[in-house]
């Protein structure tokens, strides 16, 4: 029997449900579907993410005698062209929670089964489906805690799965060349991202270095951005180069009690629960949940100022400028600084929370739908067990705090280096000739903040007061 194996964020050959079910049928034909109508929100910087992932997945195949097979078109149409090029009997593939796909996949799935094909998916890319973990009531949840808990309760997660022996179809299928899909930057703007990830199933055994290097010290580490105390995991997770069931694995064989085992385990839980909420709310991304929210009182940013010193990195607040040209660099940012750049967008400048979703989902390359809107939406107070709306991050506390040598903005906002690190926060309150011999020149070399930020706290608290006894 030969078996399509549709791949899509499950890049990987290891711990890969459907792939092991295909190969256990028989022979194995693996395609890749660039489908238009999908609506994967995937921003520029996921496109070229994607684009080397499957590179590296081609690769990995060809190390088993097979090849991936890419091809452009609806994702039912062109499966049925290659069940009928092939004489597939089978198709499998691993399933996806973002809504727009769950709707796609049901017809996809109805629509073959009622041609007599074999269709099953299989679950991959969670510890547990978003449906199987209910209140007692039977609702879905909206606070993490009782979440996490429910979620412990349904037992460990099962072991990975071993990559299997694979057969490949006797004849090869017409494959469109990778560079057809056009998923790379016509621009070269790239040159950060490759020269801080690389992408594909071996790239994520970064794992390995991680649960053995940083593990230990995760649960104190995290916070500090100049540190490399996280796993940069977030990337490949999303793109299904490594599974979580492996990221469980692998933590439970290295310090199954220790500290920061506990920190980052709770980390993959709010993954859990970002993908439970949008399964369960798929308006998430667009709407915020606390519905109070849709009548909030937003700042008129007419010529977008604002929002252009925010995204390019020029706001006057070091620690969250150097954060968004981290992001605009490498694609990513530190998990802390991404909290602290966005209650400045929301509350201190006191522009709508959907603008940084955007933004973030088109330049970080762990941009997932779930865990991207739930963060937003967490830092602007109107989403499941989101932080309290007056509970405003002040950049300078925030930067002293958890960059307390200026290291992490010396690196980004190199025009502040040469400040002493208690300056490097705040460096408007620096005297003169402490600036003269850094040889910085306010809003010339470095601006001014772009709001003051007592004055822009109280007017988004006064702003909160307006809605909050809808």
């Amino acid at each position: 029997m030969l078996t399509l194996v549709w791949f899509r964020r499950d890049l990987r050959l290891a711990d890969n449900p459907a792939l092991v079910a295909a190969a256990r049928d028989g022979a194995v034909c693996p395609i890749y579907i660039h489908d238009p109508e999908a609506k994967d929100r995937q921003g520029g910087a996921g496109r070229w993410w994607l684009h080397h992932a499957l590179a590296a997945l081609d690769a990995s195949l060809g190390r088993h005698g097979l090849a991936l097979i890419i091809r452009r078109g609806p994702a039912l149409e062109t499966l049925r062209g290659v069940i009928h090029e092939t004489g597939a009997e089978g198709v499998r593939w691993n399933r996806l929670y973002d809504p727009p796909l769950i709707r796609r996949d049901r017809h996809v799935k109805q629509a073959l089964r009622d041609a007599g094909v074999d269709v099953h998916s299989h679950k991959a890319d969670l510890l547990h489906e978003p449906w199987t973990v209910r209140t007692g009531q039977g609702s879905d949840y909206r606070v993490f805690t009782p979440f996490w808990r429910a979620l412990r309760r349904l037992g460990e997660p099962e072991a990975p799965l071993a990559v299997p022996d694979l057969q490949g179809p006797l004849a090869r299928p017409w494959s469109e060349p990778l560079g057809a899909l056009g998923l790379l930057p016509r621009i070269p703007w790239d040159t950060g991202l490759r020269e801080a990830w690389t992408p594909g199933e071996e790239a994520a055994r970064r794992l390995d270095r991680f649960v053995t290097d940083a593990l230990p010290r995760y649960h104190t580490d995290r916070d500090y951005p100049a540190i490399p105390g996280t796993s940069r995991l977030s990337p490949h997770l999303h793109f299904g180069e490594v599974s979580p069931r492996q990221v469980w694995a692998a933590t439970t064989e290295a310090d199954p009690e220790g500290p920061g085992t506990a920190a980052f385990r709770t980390e993959i839980g709010w993954r859990e629960f970002a993908h439970h909420v949008l399964f369960h709310h798929p308006e998430l991304p667009d709407e915020p949940l606390d519905r109070r929210f849709r009548g909030f009182p937003w700042r008129a940013d007419p010529a977008g100022e604002l929002l252009t010193a925010w995204r390019s990195g020029c706001t006057g607040f070091p620690i969250v400028d150097a954060g968004m040209r981290e992001l605009r660099t490498t694609g990513w940012m530190h998990n802390r600084v991404r909290m602290v750049a966005g209650s400045l967008l929301v509350k201190n400048l006191r522009l709508p929370w959907q603008l940084g979703e955007r933004w973030f989902r088109d330049n970080l390359v762990d941009a997932d739908p779930a865990s991207n809107a739930l963060g937003w939406q967490w830092v602007a107070g109107c989403g499941a067990d989101a932080a309290p709306y007056f509970r405003i991050f002040n950049p300078i506390r925030q930067g002293e705090r958890f960059d307390p040598d200026g290291d992490y903005v010396a690196r980004w906002v190199p025009e502040l280096a040469a400040l002493p690190p208690r300056q490097r926060h705040a460096p408007w309150e620096a005297a003169a000739n402490v600036l003269a011999r850094a040889g910085v020149r306010l809003d010339r070399d470095y601006p001014s903040p772009v709001v003051d930020l007592r004055e822009s706290r109280q007017a988004a608290l006064d702003a909160f007061a307006r809605i909050k006894g809808d």
